[in-house]
This record gives structure tokens, sequence and C-alpha cells, in this order.
């Protein structure tokens, strides 16, 4: 599709089944598992991620002058901005109230999934800057040939970040909650570092949870059951009914999951009984677990805390994890010891007056974020040290 300087060629794959898994892995390293061939084939595969879906996969494999692999990028061409958790539907009818056409639109993303990391793919080496100006390069030719409105790269690194604001690209900032282990031995040892009303609060939502009769279980690995997915599936589509409306993940995903990576799942489920009534899917990093996706049924006081938080730490210390990342969204996880952390974006808009307008209320959304984050951290659950 587009050389890339120093005889770096990128080709367009519309089915990742069609890319080696080994060559992918070998370009995603392991540290994120959803940058993964294995997540994104899942996702594909199970009807998740597809063109009727709205999620066109349009990778990029980025070659050397030997037809190496260097690079990739999951790539979608776009006819929605549903499912990316950074988002621009405002744009999207800003756009069209001034008579362009926004969608479709290119996403450099993993689907439904708002965990920062890599985007750019590159293999280690020294030809891995080369990559990464290639696959940037090609993004943007991409849009310009077909006439597309933009691309977006989302949830990237701050690196990454950088690389795009070199080559034009207009970045944006956000933030989430992640947990830090600052070397806890246990739960009581996190706990003793919060400050008495925190500590007091946490303790009661859990000896509340326990009260109403309910018991977790951590799965993980072999233990994990078709049953198992059939039951987190239900919880799911229960929540995303209730909530949303039109669930994103089908039910062969979850299925899929299990058989292709089930070593990175730890599956949290809450049982009432004989019946279960909760859970709470996490994926294991190579130094993070992620907190993905909730399901329930019912109402059940502080389950919610417990499922997500409370046994993704316990589970993140007891692995010797640096840190939970608990996902999009969710002042709620402050006061539980999850402080906010910067996420980046990066936007390629097609239309200069439009590129100009977005510039600008980039700049002042930036200002705002900033400010957030300071003020949002005088209210850290942690007890003050001394100086």
């Amino acid at each position: 599709m587009a050389d890339g300087g120093d005889a770096t060629t990128v080709r367009i794959i519309e089915h990742i089944a069609d890319i080696p898994a080994a060559e992918w892995d070998a370009c995603a390293g392991t540290g994120n598992p959803f940058t993964s061939h294995a997540f994104l084939a899942a996702l594909e595969a199970s009807g998740s991620a597809t063109a009727k879906a709205g999620w066109a996969p349009h990778h990029l494999v980025a070659e050397d002058a030997s037809g190496r692999m260097v690079g990739v990028a999951p790539n979608y061409l776009k006819s929605h901005s549903y499912g990316e958790y950074v988002f621009d539907h405002g744009w999207a009818d800003a756009y069209g109230r001034a008579g362009g056409r926004y969608y479709p639109k290119l996403q450099v993303a993993v689907p439904f999934t708002p965990v920062p990391g890599q985007r750019l793919l590159c293999r280690p080496g020294p030809g891995a800057a080369a990559a990464r100006a290639a696959l940037i390069e090609a993004l943007r030719t991409l849009v310009e040939r077909a006439g597309l409105s933009s691309a977006h790269a989302t949830f990237c690194s701050e690196e990454e970040a950088a690389a795009f604001a070199e080559a034009g690209w207009l970045i944006r900032r956000g933030f989430q909650y992640h947990w830090r282990n600052e070397g806890y031995r246990s739960f009581d040892d996190f706990l003793a570092r919060l400050n008495h009303s925190k500590r007091k609060t946490i303790k009661r939502e859990r000896r509340e949870v326990a009260a109403q009769g309910l018991s977790l279980e951590m799965l993980s690995g072999p233990a994990l059951t078709p049953a198992h997915w059939d039951t987190f599936f239900e919880l799911y589509i229960a929540t995303s009914d209730r909530k949303w409306g039109s669930p994103y993940l089908t039910r062969d995903f979850f299925h899929a999951l299990g058989q292709v990576m089930p070593e990175r799942v730890a599956l949290v489920l809450a049982r009432q009984g004989e019946r279960y009534v909760g859970g709470a899917l996490n994926l294991i990093g190579d130094d993070a677990l992620y907190g993905r996706n909730w399901g329930g049924r019912g109402d059940y006081p502080f389950l919610h805390f417990e499922a997500c938080y409370y046994q993704a730490i316990e589970f993140a210390i007891g692995r010797g994890l640096a840190r939970v990342e608990a996902g999009a969204q969710g002042d709620h996880k402050l006061p539980r010891g999850y402080l906010p952390a910067p996420t980046w974006s990066a936007h390629w808009i097609r239309d200069r007056g439009f590129r100009k307008a977005v510039a600008d209320f980039l700049r002042r959304e930036g200002e705002m974020i900033a400010h957030e984050m300071a003020a949002l951290g005088g209210y850290s659950p942690f007890k003050k040290t001394e100086n």
C-alpha cells in the first residue's frame, strides 16, 4: 500500500487469521494480552469485531526490504463511534452539520477495550523506528487516498503519542484510574496505607458482601470450563440489557477466550447459594491485571466493588503484579485506592478547517483534564506522608 521510506512497505490485511500468529506476536510482544494475535483473532472469529458490527478489519503490516514483518497495527474501518471509549460523537455531529461525511473512519485500537498500550506494534531492533514511521505514514496516506474524514489511534502509549505529534497528528489527553502495588504483602497491608475513613469503608463493604451470603471464586487456566463462560455471558448480557441495550461481545468470543488464552484469564464469579449472581472478567499481563467486563443480576450492595476492585487487588498482590488497570471512567474508584493515570490518543483529520477546530477543542479540553487530574490528586485515600 505504501512505501514508508528506508525500504519499509505497508500492506493491508483484512483478516487477522491471514497473518501468521508467531509473526504478529513477535511484533506485539507478550506484555499486553489485548494486542496478541489470539485475542484479536477471537474478536473477529466470534463475530464481535467484523464489518457487520461496524469494525471492518484493515490491519496494517509493515515489511522490510527482505519481506520480513517488522511492524503491525490493529486497524479497523469504522462506520460508527461505539466501543471506543475515546468519545468523538460530537466531532461527527459537527462535521455532519458542516456538510461533511465523518464515517467511515480509521480506528487503530483494540475493539471494546479501553486498555492503554502500544498500538504500533514493532519488532524490537534497529528497524523499529522506521517501522513505526511507516505505519504512521501509511495511515495518513490511506485517509487521503480513500477520502476518509480521519484516522484515530486510541489509548496509545505516551511514546507513540509523541511520534504521532511529530508527524503532525493531534493529541488528545485523558485519564483512567489505576491501582499501584507498592510492594504490598497482603490486602491488609494495602489497607494499612489508607487513611482511617477509607480503610473503615472498605472493610465495611467487604463485610456487607459476606453478610448477603455471597461467596466469590477466582478462576484461571484449566479451572475454567465452558459452563463458567456460559454463566458469565448470561451475567454480561443481563447488565448490557439493563444499562446499554446492545452488548458488544458475543457468547462465542468468551468461549474462544477460554480456549486460546485461559492462562491469561482471571474470572471472578460471585455465588449466592447455588446461583451465580455476578462476575468480573480480568486479563493478566506481564506486569498488570486488566479489569474488563462486569456482569450481574439482582441488587447486591457493594458486590461490584468487591468483584471488580478488591478481588483484583488481592490477585495482583498474590501474583506480584505492579498494577491493576480498572478500565474507563469511574471516580468511585478513587476512594478505593485507584489513582488517576494519564491516557493518550492521536488523531489525523483530513479537512484542514475541521482539523483546526478539533485542535482548538483539544487544547481547551486538555487544560481541563490537567486541572481535573490535579484536583483529584487532593482526594487521594492514602495517608499523607511527611516530608
